[in-house]
């Protein structure tokens, strides 16, 4: 059978060549690899701009700019910055150790620095595998490499014994001695630097300036049961006094350094093994003057935001601008959960929790700052923040500060009879949290459950007597530790012996100041800086969140007058401590002879008002009254130099207030 063939059809014709001659462009001309290139992209879907590659451009140009600017600021001369100052603001005033040093005074008191928390570094002697190669590495301070490398080692090795309060098994971090522990923070930004170099420039050195280092970490008097720290600081002022000729030392705390020293002046006093057994007189032997700067003596309110939901006013900003991003544990790093893990082991942030009651902080309707307003726009220089308006009368709403924590806007502005709080206390805790991945980094709230959550929303307001059981409540094991090594109240009678006990040292409202009537007490501190003093909360609903808790940053008032930002009350301060806590012991319960100061030690007050930098090239300025650049306040650091060098309050002027201070402390009724 013949086969049958199909034919295939036939395909049109290719049209002639054409005869024009055709210019070929720049693509036609690329290199075959490149075509190939170009061709695998775009048969790919290439060419579209991924998320990735936008965050690799801008990590990119950050780190580009970064390390320009860097080279930038190396290669100029040291005087460029001082030139450009100069010639933008007039002619800088010589810092105080040159000024002084022309004027003809010379170093004379021996003087001691005694750092806050967190500011002291703190070093690597014993860890775990994964901390291998930072033998004496700072864990603390420095370049903060570790907690970028290796963020959950670093955590769990700056974390102390939930139980204990000390050293967790295997694992010893101790901290950094000498000046160096605590003159730089991180590199560039100075904490006791500058007025080390000023000191400096007046005949002072390492033999007549000594930096009481401790692990800030610790309660005060766990640094003795550990350190020995109490005593090393007895036996340096002692051998710094008899080594300059008997002169009596000058003590320089900042911030709890200002606690921890209180502390110690009580400690030095108590017969051993519980004290130094220096006597009633030690004080009087060897100190000159306690010069106090940025002192908590009565606490802060944010130590209470701190530790009932890791948050202050920057860190909740943050939560309200990415919903969740701190909640979650992305990539590993140290979000929310963590941070509270880790801190809820430093006893010593215990040490900062408001001390004396509604006595000192106010109650429902009431507060010592009462109408206090505070002020958007730059002051000029004869005006203070806080002035009420025309005729006297504030244009902004009143503030109720004495409920330092408020669960909704409107419950902090309502009338006390409007308020139906119903009592945590006895609220029976669940065993579920909403959360159960938070099971992975352990926090005191797993065992709350939603009925003990439930139960802190509802009871509304927290002034600061119940803020102190509201974190019993929250955090008993934590609060435990903290009630064994700290004291909030008012003593009825100083000499109950119950005072002669450790907790009670670092509260100067259940401490008597030594017998030492030629002592000389100060209060240096930053004045016209909106500072933390009630908080408006909010439940936390987000499915990824292991705090339950959250300030409510959308409690806003508009007006740039207005006392209320982003869920925070603010009232006047350094950014950190409000006037009421660092002035109210020498502003009234320890002026002259009262039942605090029986021996009528000198007390002054030194505010200095908060002015920032002209320009990027001024720093952190050299008139700051924030909590912390403060310590480069020319004015502050001559005020030091004088009484270093044998001067004394009037010779430095006496008080110097810019606040309501002493009219706050006149509505205080404390027994004196």
């Amino acid at each position: 059978m013949p086969l049958i063939h199909r034919k295939k059809p036939t395909e049109k014709p290719s049209s002639p060549p054409s005869e024009e001659v055709v210019v070929p462009d720049e693509d036609s001309q690329k290199k075959p690899h490149e075509s190939s290139k170009s061709h695998h992209k775009k048969s790919n879907g290439g060419g579209k701009w991924s998320c990735i590659d936008s965050c690799c451009w801008f990590i990119g140009c950050v780190c580009v700019t970064w390390w320009f600017l860097l080279f930038l600021y190396n290669a100029m001369p040291a005087s460029f910055p001082q030139y450009v100052t100069e010639r933008i603001t007039g002619p800088l005033p010589d810092p105080p150790g040159v000024k002084l040093k022309k004027e003809g005074l010379k170093a004379k008191h021996p003087v001691v620095f005694i750092p806050g928390i967190v500011t002291g570094g703190l070093e690597l002697w014993e860890g775990k595998q994964c901390a291998d190669g930072l033998f004496r590495k700072r864990l603390w301070g420095g370049t903060f490499g570790e907690v970028y490398k290796r963020p959950l080692c670093w955590v769990e090795h700056m974390s102390l014994d939930n139980v204990t309060g000390l050293d967790p098994a295997g694992i010893r971090v101790r901290a950094v001695s000498g000046l160096v522990a605590a003159d730089y923070f991180a590199p560039g930004y100075f904490v006791w630097a500058v007025l080390i170099a000023n000191l400096a420039h007046i005949g002072y050195e390492e033999k007549n300036m000594y930096m009481a280092a401790y692990d800030w970490r610790l309660s005060f008097q766990n640094t003795e049961v550990r350190d020995q720290t109490l005593s090393r600081m007895k036996s340096n002022i002692e051998l710094m006094v008899s080594t300059n000729g008997g002169k009596k030392a000058v003590i320089v705390p900042h911030s709890m350094g200002v606690l921890y020293f209180l502390h110690f002046m009580k400690w030095v006093e108590a017969p051993a093994p519980m004290g130094g057994g220096g006597g009633p007189d030690w004080c009087a032997k060897y100190i000159k003057a306690v010069m106090n700067i940025g002192g908590p003596f009565l606490g802060v309110p944010k130590a209470v935001a701190g530790l009932f939901s890791a948050e202050a006013k920057d860190v909740a900003v943050a939560r309200a601008i990415a919903p969740g991003f701190l909640d979650t544990d992305i990539f590993r790093l140290q979000t929310l959960q963590h941070v509270m893990r880790m801190t809820r082991t430093w006893d010593s942030t215990m040490s900062m929790l408001p001390k004396g009651g509604d006595t000192i902080w106010g109650g429902l309707d009431w507060s010592p700052e009462k109408g206090h307003t505070c002020c958007g726009k730059k002051q000029k220089s004869n005006e203070t923040c806080g002035e009420a308006g025309e005729n006297g009368v504030s244009k902004t709403k009143p503030v109720n500060y004495g409920r330092i924590i408020s669960f909704g806007k409107e419950v902090a502005e309502a009338a006390p009879s409007e308020i139906n709080n119903i009592d945590f206390r006895g609220a029976v805790k669940g065993q579920s949290i909403p959360n159960h991945t938070c099971r992975d980094v352990w926090t005191e709230y797993h065992d709350m459950g939603i009925a003990g959550v439930k139960a802190i929303a509802e009871y509304k307001v927290y002034t600061a007597d119940e803020a102190i059981d509201l974190l019993h409540y929250v955090a008993p094991k934590m609060m435990a530790r903290g009630s064994a090594h700290f004291s909030y109240g008012i003593a009825d009678d100083l000499d109950d012996p119950k005072y002669q006990q450790p907790k009670y040292w670092s509260n100067p409202l259940e401490t008597k100041l030594p017998n030492a009537p030629e002592m000389e007490i100060y209060s240096l501190y930053g004045v016209g800086i909106p500072t933390e003093r009630a908080y408006v909360y909010k439940l936390n609903q987000s499915p990824d969140s292991c705090i339950p808790f959250q300030i409510f940053t959308s409690a806003h008032e508009e007006d740039e007058d207005s006392c209320l930002k982003a869920g925070v009350y603010n009232v006047d301060g350094d950014e950190t401590v409000p006037v009421l806590s660092a002035g109210f012991m020498c502003a009234k319960a320890w002026r002259g002879k009262t039942r605090f100061n029986p021996s009528g030690i000198k007390t002054y007050i030194r505010e200095y008002n908060h002015s920032p930098p002209a320009n990027l090239l001024e720093g952190r300025g050299t008139q700051s009254g924030a909590h912390v650049d403060i310590m480069g306040n020319f004015a502050l650091i001559e005020d030091i130099m004088r009484v270093a060098a044998g001067g004394n309050g009037s010779d430095i002027g006496h008080d110097q207030v810019h606040s309501g201070i002493f009219e706050w402390s006149e509505r205080i009724d404390l027994k004196l």
